[in-house]
């Protein structure tokens, strides 16, 4: 294929799934050969702006394409100017409405893959149905306020039964954040867990920082109640989500296709063939237990 550079601008080093893309997209670039750039923005979308800017401004670094899971919004102003200056654009778990334009005026890649975060949403609802039969409350930490969390949260209003009821927080994809919401509803509603029947959150790595402060309560029989209550996330890596259920820290996952391998397969393709990547690529998420199973269990 020769030397294609793809600049991979990620969100966060502190969160499995980040991590898990990385990790693929760099084996999946080694075995295409391409030579690939990965950054991320440490949660910041200013700094995020700032980085991807600076990248493509650099006649020295410019990549032929940029593959970004945006921390805030779309950013089409960083797209437009990457556009501008032959560069590709691909976001990930984005629906960016102004790729159709830009698509119309550039030969370079321009497209998006998305995993699709409504489904997520009814899975977690379906989830929750099946290890409350009975009912109850659900501490739901959600991720922050992007069209991601947004369309999870319309997508778990389709599926939760009427008798379970929503008690929302909001992280920021990160353990250190999951364990602040769970101390901060310990600051103000004490300790115990009389009213929770799930801590449900929006990613793997929240559900497990609150867990750990779970762990981490001196009295024992506090401890005890709580750890008798389930924990779920969403992305299902293999060596972290799927192994904290393997080992019931988490009670249920939702596993999350990794989208900067197939990306980077849409952008080698392309590439070859002289052809444009489809504008939007949608991934589809599956329980991990299986529904069925998830509901014997409980």
């Amino acid at each position: 294929m020769g030397e294609l550079k793809v600049l991979l601008a990620l969100t966060t080093e502190d969160n499995d799934y980040q991590r898990e893309q990385a990790s693929v997209a760099q084996a999946t670039a080694d075995r295409l050969g391409i030579s690939l750039q990965v950054v991320y923005a440490g949660n910041e979308a200013i700094g995020q702006t700032k980085q991807i800017l600076g990248i493509v401004h650099d006649e020295s670094e410019r990549p032929h394409t940029v593959i970004v899971e945006p921390v805030g919004t779309g950013m089409l102003p960083v797209a437009t100017t990457a556009v501008k200056n032959g560069v590709g654009w691909i976001v990930l778990n984005r629906e960016s409405d102004y790729l159709a334009p830009l698509r119309e005026e550039s030969s370079p890649p321009i497209g998006s893959v998305v995993t699709d975060n409504v489904e997520i949403g009814r899975i977690q609802g379906r989830q929750f149905a099946a290890l409350l039969p009975d009912g109850g409350a659900v501490l739901y930490i959600e991720g922050p306020a992007t069209d991601v969390s947004k369309q999870r949260r319309a997508g778990l209003g389709e599926t939760l039964p009427a008798n379970i009821q929503i008690e929302s927080a909001r992280g920021n994809w990160t353990e250190e954040s999951g364990s602040q919401v769970l101390k901060t509803r310990l600051r103000f509603y004490g300790d115990s867990p009389a009213n929770v029947g799930i801590v449900g959150c929006m990613n793997d790595a929240m559900a497990m920082g609150a867990r750990r402060v779970v762990e981490a309560l001196e009295d024992p029989e506090v401890r005890g109640q709580w750890l008798k209550i389930p924990f779920t996330g969403v992305d299902g890596v293999p060596s972290t989500g799927k192994v904290w259920v393997e080992n019931r820290l988490l009670a249920a996952t939702v596993i999350q296709p990794v989208m900067a391998g197939v990306a980077l397969e849409l952008v080698a393709e392309a590439v070859d063939a002289g052809t444009q990547v489809p504008e939007t690529t949608v991934l589809s998420p599956e329980s991990y237990p299986a529904l069925e199973e998830l509901g014997a269990t409980a």
